[in-house]
């Protein structure tokens, strides 16, 4: 009985510490929505302006079927952008829970994927902001004319265009995140570089799925999406060299146990 007495308490220092962690958390994300929905419109405006470069300035309407909908649209973009808000203290207090029970070169190994994290993402993000949607809208854009007996004109609403906002810059982000999850799997010895290596035919195969899914039906956002994984995928290989090689020097001059 005393062995489980000591058991448990540990386990109930670690909820407790587990659930000031994620008060913290939670604090931080509703204080990034407050002050995100403060400033949703000016957040929806930098959102749009894809679709008004799309349009040309002055051109076009953004409009709402419903009568909720565009205060419903304000709350999304102000949790969207709340959680890009209150990442790093979400990030801080993720890292002060887990900090305490690594080793201090497993703190040196893990840190650089906390940091890299949010890099990526935002990378990824950045090239579907700037580059993809702009592509893709006007693509789509180019449907617009005359057709015979009707005039066709786009009428996008606003929970759909920031439905649509928000999957490229999600699916982008996300995916741009593959070399952390490749060095990851590496390090827990899950696959080896050789074994990554031996696969990149079918890495290829399904960066093209994943951009087939993750993008709208055209050709060149499903290219954009492609292209730049495969890139990453073997940017993962080059990463995953330099760290083999660490390991082994440091293995190499660690002193004889």
């Amino acid at each position: 009985m005393s062995d489980i007495d000591e058991s448990r308490a540990p386990l109930m220092e670690h909820l407790i510490e587990l659930r000031r962690r994620l008060i913290w958390s939670f604090l931080a994300l509703g204080v990034a929505f407050g002050v995100s929905f403060y400033f949703a419109g000016r957040i929806f405006a930098f959102l749009v302006q894809p679709l008004i470069a799309g349009f040309g300035t002055g051109q076009g309407r953004l409009v709402y079927t419903k009568l909720y909908e565009a205060f419903f649209t304000e709350v999304r973009v102000a949790l969207f952008a709340a959680f890009f808000l209150a990442f790093p203290i979400i990030a801080m207090q993720i890292w002060a829970f887990v900090a305490p029970g690594l080793y201090a070169k497993e703190k040196r190994a893990f840190l650089p994927f906390l940091i890299a994290t949010p890099v990526l993402f935002i990378g990824g993000g950045a090239l579907a902001y700037y580059v993809v949607m702009p592509l893709a809208i006007k693509f789509f854009l180019g449907y617009q004319g005359q057709i015979p007996g009707i005039q066709q004109e786009a009428l996008p609403a606003m929970g759909e265009y920031l439905s649509f906002v928000m999957h490229f810059i999600l699916a982008f982000g996300i995916a741009f995140l593959l070399p952390i999850l490749l060095m990851l799997m590496e390090r827990a010895g899950l696959v080896t570089r050789d074994q990554l290596k031996r696969g990149r035919r079918y890495a290829i195969l399904v960066a093209f799925v994943i951009a087939a899914i993750a993008t709208p039906p055209d050709i060149v956002s499903q290219f954009l999406l492609a292209i730049p994984l495969i890139l990453l995928y073997e940017l993962s290989l080059i990463a995953i060299w330099f760290t083999e090689r660490k390991r082994a020097k440091e293995a190499a001059v660690a002193p004889p146990v």
